[in-house]
């Protein structure tokens, strides 16, 4: 059994996770117990995340897509994601300030994490998010972007790069602020039953 340290979250992380996210004290409380019970060693593994990516989307492959936001929130590369890392996934995946979600977007799109984008890493990205998108939502594309090649060449072109051009961080976060249309190119919205599961979880 653990004690009740184990069970209950320190006071600094509890004030550092209110003050960084959306959520109340009960909800990080709540939150935390729900992770114990599916984590009791208080770290989730890449195969762990990749399982509860799976079960939001069982018409679709989300493996590709799990591995790069897990690399992008396993901010110290242990292979596994503690609350903290855990808890500001959620947050700026569900709600998280603009420009939060663009910087982690840019961490996510960062692939070999060197600070800069380039197209093949876009493609990457992009590829994984078509795997997410079934094959009849696939159909219905508007005709410039409905393949990850015509979608990665419109977002290059957005930013008025050279094939071997790179992209920094600041001009990425200012670029896709200044057009709603790429941070819809960039993304993929999350499904409203993804949206579901985290209220059932919560309470």
């Amino acid at each position: 059994m653990g004690n009740t340290k184990s069970s209950a979250l320190s006071k600094e992380l509890l004030e550092e996770l209110k003050s960084n996210t959306k959520y109340s004290e009960a909800e990080l409380c709540t939150w935390y117990q729900t992770f114990l019970k599916e984590c009791p060693g208080g770290k989730i593994s890449k195969q762990q995340f990749e399982g509860i990516y799976a079960s939001f989307f069982p018409n679709a492959d989300p493996s590709k897509y799990a591995q790069h936001v897990f690399r992008s929130f396993d901010t110290n590369a242990d292979g596994t994601l503690d609350f903290k890392e855990y808890i500001v996934a959620l947050h700026l995946t569900s709600g998280g300030k603009t420009l939060q979600k663009l910087e982690w977007a840019f961490a996510l799109y960062d692939v070999d994490g060197n600070g800069n984008i380039s197209k093949s890493e876009i493609l990457e990205i992009v590829r994984s998010i078509f795997n997410m998108i079934p094959a009849e939502d696939q159909k219905v594309l508007p005709e410039d972007e409905d393949s990850p090649e015509k979608r990665a060449d419109k977002i290059w072109q957005f930013f008025g790069k050279k094939e071997n051009d790179k992209i920094s961080e600041g001009e990425f976060i200012h670029g896709v602020m200044d057009n709603k249309d790429i941070l819809r190119l960039i993304q993929y919205d999350e499904p409203q039953k993804i949206k579901d599961k985290l209220a059932e979880k919560k309470q």
